[in-house]
């Protein structure tokens, strides 16, 4: 294990490429970079909050096969695992969160994978299905894991018309564009896009009003959003659903679920945050 240097930038892209997850545009040198500062779009006044991070990797023969990048949260003595790619090698999995584990020892509690960083597009979380490893390495580890989001992914355009009457369409401060579906003067459902980056679009949320719910409203403006996206240059489109709570029928996501798989999404993965008691807790 070493400290991350620029001459490993090449390498350490690489694992991270090869660890992506399908409806994930392939990372840049300049996301890289962002990641290493500790900076991201995602979250960002959560990042504000940590320390500086230190990124290490792990070698084999001179070649880059890990890298892990922690911090510690000093307000409260969090430490925390950012991210981790090792193209999921089971003994450098377990390597990489053994030395953050250690690094962060006098950390009162530890997370992983509760920020999103720069690296990915509306991803908070570790896709388990797709790094199995990881998620069995910070298990081993004492780590306990919390089932939060669905991360599902269309392509464009989606399986439903485009209904222009009624919606309005704001662009907002940054890459967002807030979409406002009207009923008279009375807005009865809006959602909110981020501008494509390398054709994909995000969906961050949709919302109807409590009293305009069963009328088929969120449809109409998921499908002005899907149009929207395209015509912007998106080829696909990726949410996240925080459906970690089936029971409560206040926060159920069923009736979202069943829209958005209407309109052509596929759940791709689960996303998975972790906690653990710190190495003085």
């Amino acid at each position: 294990m070493r400290p991350f240097a620029r001459a490993d930038e090449f390498g350490v892209l690489e694992l991270i490429n090869a660890d992506q997850v399908p409806g994930q545009p392939e990372v840049t040198a300049a996301q890289l970079a962002e990641a290493v500062a500790g900076r991201s779009p995602n979250d960002s006044g959560w990042w504000e909050e940590l320390d500086a991070p230190v990124t290490v990797v792990a070698v084999e023969g001179g070649a880059v096969v890990g890298v892990v990048s922690f911090a510690v949260r000093a307000k409260d003595r969090t430490g925390l695992i950012l991210w981790l790619h090792c193209r999921e090698r089971e003994d450098v999995a377990a390597a990489l969160v053994a030395y953050a584990v250690d690094a962060l020892a006098g950390c009162a509690r530890l997370e992983a994978f509760t920020l999103s960083s720069a690296l990915v597009v509306a991803l908070e979380g570790l896709p388990v299905r797709h790094r199995a490893v990881t998620h069995e390495a910070l298990l081993a580890a004492g780590f306990v894991g919390a089932d939060l989001w669905a991360y599902m992914r269309a392509e464009l355009p989606l399986s439903l018309p485009r209904l222009d009457a009624g919606v309005r369409y704001e662009r907002m401060a940054g890459d967002e564009w807030e979409l406002s579906l009207m009923e008279g003067r009375t807005r009865v459902a809006k959602a909110q896009v981020g501008l494509p980056v390398a054709g994909t679009g995000v969906l961050w949320w949709i919302s109807t009003r409590r009293r305009a719910r069963g009328r088929g409203y969120g449809r109409v403006v998921l499908g002005a959003a899907g149009a929207l996206l395209a015509d912007l240059g998106a080829r696909e489109v990726v949410l996240v659903v925080d459906d970690d709570a089936p029971e409560d029928q206040g926060r159920s996501r069923v009736a979202a679920k069943r829209m958005y798989r209407g309109a052509g999404f596929v759940e791709v993965d689960r996303l998975f945050s972790y906690t653990r008691h710190g190495g003085d807790g």
